[in-house]
């Protein structure tokens, strides 16, 4: 396991998922590690799905590292200005970022997007994508170069979907969305390269995060979880990606690219919990 005891993170989108699955790794490998998020202990938790900020930023103490809960909307800009002030007074840099709020999934029933024409798709979901993620990507991205030009080094990660699954996501608010995400990470590699800033976007798999298993057992399909069509990741398997790329001294090399989880299992040598290197994500089809 890497030793990133000195490493200073903030990881968004940490109540639950990828983003928790990412804090905690990085917390086993010793990093001090601001989690942020709208669900907090003894309040309501999006969509009533399990997972809070604090309790994250407990597991990544008791890891090893340092865990600080930081209750941030990431669509209000004070919220967003509030947590870079209090990183910056903290720590006065910042080594990590990992842009993983997304709200573009958000629904009391926990349902799949909807496989719709665009013209019958509700507007609302277009802001819930663009302005809790792509927009809120940006503007944590901003906020947080100052805090790494100093040391002329840094990592921003965001994650996004794997782009090779289909040439189309089959959901066009989506789709839009998610190439925007991969986009942005590949234009702010090209302003950053010169300042040894690294950008990038990294593509998990289907993942058992507390949404996927709340939206399979909602459907009455829980049993469905372990059969062929189930995830076949953990959070765990992003959070191992992330570690080491932040521990490659040569992690400049691969800015502006769209990465796999499951090709950098091979490339770095990780697996997921269970032992197991899932591979890159595909959808089958008939073709």
């Amino acid at each position: 396991m890497a030793q990133l005891n000195n490493l200073v993170a903030l990881v968004t989108g940490a109540s639950r998922g990828a983003g928790r699955g990412i804090a905690l790794e990085l917390g086993t490998a010793g990093a001090t590690v601001y989690v942020t998020g709208r669900s907090v202990d003894d309040g309501p938790t999006t969509d009533n799905v399990p997972g809070t900020i604090d309790d994250c930023a407990r597991e990544v103490t008791s890891r090893g590292g340092r865990g600080i809960a930081v209750r941030c909307d990431h669509t209000v800009d004070a919220d967003v200005e509030a947590l870079f002030r209090r990183i910056t007074g903290d720590q006065g840099r910042l080594d990590l970022l990992v842009n993983n709020v997304w709200a573009g999934y958000e629904n009391s029933e926990c349902r799949p997007l909807p496989l719709v024409p665009f013209w019958e798709q509700p507007l609302y979901q277009w802001d819930l994508m663009f302005t809790a993620g792509v927009r809120a990507h940006l503007v944590a991205s901003r906020l947080a170069v100052p805090l790494m030009l100093p040391a002329r080094r840094g990592l921003i990660v965001s994650t996004t979907a794997n782009l090779e699954v289909l040439p189309y996501l089959r959901n066009l608010f989506y789709d839009l969305a998610k190439n925007a995400v991969a986009r942005l990470a590949w234009a702010m590699a090209q302003e950053l390269r010169e300042h040894g800033i690294a950008a990038m976007a990294v593509a998990p798999g289907f993942m058992r995060t507390e949404r996927v298993v709340e939206a399979f057992r909602r459907a009455g399909a829980a049993d469905a979880l372990n059969g062929p069509g189930g995830p076949k990741e953990t959070p765990a398997y992003v959070g191992r990606a992330i570690v080491a790329l932040v521990s490659d001294a040569a992690v400049l090399d691969k800015s502006g690219q769209l990465l796999e989880v499951g090709a950098l299992a091979r490339e770095y040598g990780f697996a997921d919990v269970d032992g197991t290197q899932p591979a890159p994500f595909r959808i089958p089809t008939n073709k």
